[in-house]
């Protein structure tokens, strides 16, 4: 098997890795905020273990630390909602959500980055509108909240890659990590008192709970995180962006294996998961050779959502 067809498979992997933190999500029976608290305190802490990180943030300007912290805040919003949106809604929802991100980079980057709008690519941000109302129409009402809440962190998704697209170049991509995901799991902690039936303190998770937080952390973050930072040596950045933007299909296709959601979802919804789709696979080939990269240097942080710049 040549290096580039070992690098696909690996993607791949990684990929299928990404789909299943929504069903770990689904299965962990904590709350989002815990959920989160935990994930991000976990993943953070494996990494502090290593000494090419401290050398790394020891290294860091002041001024670039507090940007990434800030970034952090804004990385363990996405986390909190969409992890919220599997809680009101399941996984097939949340991940459909978060498809649209793509999309919403193309409105919010022109605004971060100050550069003018492209017309091409408000044209697919207005494609994806009826394949919203879609998914929307196809869920029961009981789980329209979790629609609305996963848009909010496919949202968040869009404001927080174009602020690391801007900055990921400064750093040693192991210590922006570690310094987001330590600085989002602290501002959680501040955030969790505040917070109605949240209480001041975050519970210990039961063996049954442990054990899936350690495979979320380990198996569906770092590890993936790992092989891709390898992978894109051997593949071009377009086509690893477009295998990681089938992270929502295997997502729903795990969710119909493992947690058999179709039972809840009818035709329109998965319709409309099929014009999000088009819309989102037509984005990298509209803007090939362009300015638009993937970007694997924290995809601890979102899984794959962080490539979609």
């Amino acid at each position: 098997m040549s290096p580039a067809a070992k690098a696909r498979l690996q993607i791949h992997f990684c990929v299928f890795l990404w789909g299943f933190t929504a069903i770990l999500g689904k299965l962990i029976t904590l709350a989002a905020l815990p959920l989160v608290w935990w994930r991000m305190l976990l993943v953070s802490a494996t990494l502090l273990l290593l000494p090419r990180v401290w050398r790394a943030l020891r290294a860091m300007p002041a001024r670039l630390r507090l940007a990434y912290a800030g970034i952090g805040v804004i990385v363990s919003l996405h986390w909190l909602t969409f992890y919220g949106a599997i809680k009101l809604a399941n996984a097939s929802v949340a991940a459909t959500c978060i498809a649209i991100a793509p999309l919403f980079l193309a409105l919010v980057e022109p605004w971060l980055a100050r550069r003018r709008f492209e017309m091409r690519e408000l044209l697919l941000a207005l494609v994806v509108v009826p394949g919203v109302a879609l998914v929307v129409d196809g869920v029961p009402a009981a789980m329209r909240m979790g629609v609305a809440v996963g848009v909010v962190s496919a949202l968040l998704v869009a404001i927080f890659s174009a602020l690391n697209k801007r900055l990921v170049e400064h750093a040693d991509p192991l210590a922006v990590t570690t310094l987001e995901l330590g600085a989002g799991a602290a501002f959680l902690t501040v955030l969790a008192p505040l917070l109605p039936h949240a209480g001041a303190t975050y519970p210990l998770p039961d063996a049954h709970d442990a054990v899936l937080l350690l495979v979320l952390a380990w198996a569906c973050t770092l590890l993936p995180f790992t092989l891709s930072l390898h992978a894109l040596r051997q593949v071009s950045a377009f086509s690893m962006q477009l295998i990681t933007n089938l992270e929502p299909v295997y997502a729903i296709v795990l969710a119909i294996v493992l947690l058999h959601e179709q039972r809840v979802l009818d035709a329109r919804f998965y319709l409309g998961v099929v014009v999000i789709l088009a819309a989102v696979f037509m984005h990298p080939l509209l803007t090939r050779g362009g300015r638009h990269e993937a970007r694997p240097e924290l995809l601890a942080t979102a899984e794959s959502k962080s490539m979609i710049d």
